[in-house]
């Protein structure tokens, strides 16, 4: 089946790509969507069927984890289990380009975890947040690139790639950051950084010091 582009303003988009890109989502199809930092490939992160589509479209190993995105702070409780430095980086980063990965909760998808953890993130992205906000509050937020390839800018690098694997895409010209989003681990209320991204690695540890 022939994938949908909506072009959208990213700020404000149109009612009409929105309510494709969710009813592709919650039908188990595969979203193409403009964050803050890059594109994404979205999928419901609770329907285990969509999410071997992610893997199979990215060709990526099952060993490696897909990061999540949520529409709202509140909804990392239904996925991992926060600590005081969760918190304290969520405050000082969220809506914003770092994904936190944790203990995972007793509620979250366990083909989603790697090694008990996953990642999440509260991007400052109105697409993003609203398409999660349609589904739960959770969205899967892969890079919208196949594994080893550059990660997308603009949906154009992201439909080179990915092509008709993809139900929707969403248009948005390209993202504001252009880098991934800097990643960091807690185990045992302890942070180490596993990619250093859009946000310094001086920034977080300044953060956690208060």
């Amino acid at each position: 089946m022939k994938a949908s582009v909506y072009t959208v303003n990213p700020e404000c988009p149109s009612q009409e790509a929105v309510r494709a890109a969710v009813d592709a989502l919650r039908e188990g199809g595969l979203v193409v969507y403009p964050t803050d930092t890059l594109y994404g490939l979205g999928a419901d992160p609770w329907n285990p069927h969509a999410v071997e589509k992610v893997f199979k479209a990215k060709e990526r190993k099952r060993d490696k984890p897909l990061p999540l995105i949520i529409a709202e702070a509140h909804y990392a409780l239904r996925l991992v289990k926060p600590s005081s430095s969760f918190w304290r980086l969520a405050l000082a980063f969220w809506p914003g380009p770092l994904t936190i990965v944790a203990e995972a909760s007793d509620e979250a998808p366990h083909y989603l975890a790697w090694e008990g953890m996953i990642g999440v993130r509260l991007p400052d992205s109105i697409v993003a947040r609203l398409l999660a906000r349609a589904i739960g509050g959770v969205i899967i937020a892969t890079s919208a690139n196949k594994s080893g390839m550059p990660p997308p800018r603009t949906a154009q690098d992201a439909m080179s790639m990915l092509g008709e694997s993809v139900s929707v895409y969403l248009d948005g010209g390209p993202t504001p950051l252009g880098v991934p989003s800097t990643v960091v681990i807690i185990r045992n209320d302890s942070v180490e950084i596993l990619r250093e991204g859009a946000i310094p690695a001086r920034d977080v540890a300044r953060a956690l010091r208060g």
